[in-house]
C-alpha cells in the first residue's frame, strides 16, 4: 500500500483531456512548485487576481487551497477588503458572499 493519496479525477478530464493533463503537470506540477515563492504566497496571489478579475468560478477551489496552503481566514478576509479599494466593490462583495460559505464548509 502506497502513503500517497490518490490523486482525485480531474473536472475536466471527460471533456478536454489535454487541459487536464495540463492543470495537473504543468500548472499544479511545475507551476505551483517552483521555489521562487511559497505554496501560502501563490495563494496570496492568486486568490486576489481571481477577486480583481471577477474569477468567481474558480474561487471558491482556490480559498480552500488558501487555507490548506496556511492562509487564515483574518488574512483572506484581509485581502478580500483591501482589493475593494483597488479592484471595486461588486467583485469584493461577491467574494465575501463566496468566502463566508467556503468558511463555513471548512469550519473557520
Amino acid at each position: 500500500m502506497s502513503d500517497t493519496p490518490a490523486k482525485a479525477p480531474s473536472p475536466f478530464a471527460d471533456i478536454a483531456p489535454a487541459l487536464a493533463g495540463y492543470t495537473d503537470e504543468v500548472l499544479f506540477g511545475d507551476v505551483w512548485k517552483r521555489p521562487g515563492l511559497s505554496p501560502r504566497d501563490r495563494s496570496l496571489v492568486t486568490v486576489a487576481t481571481l477577486i480583481a478579475n471577477y474569477r468567481t468560478n474558480e474561487l471558491p477551489f482556490h480559498l480552500k487551497f488558501a487555507l490548506q496552503n496556511g492562509v487564515t481566514r483574518e488574512e483572506l478576509s484581509e485581502v478580500i477588503t483591501h482589493l475593494a479599494f483597488y479592484a471595486g466593490w461588486p467583485p469584493a462583495s461577491t467574494a465575501v458572499g463566496i468566502a463566508r460559505k467556503v468558511f463555513e464548509e471548512a469550519g473557520v
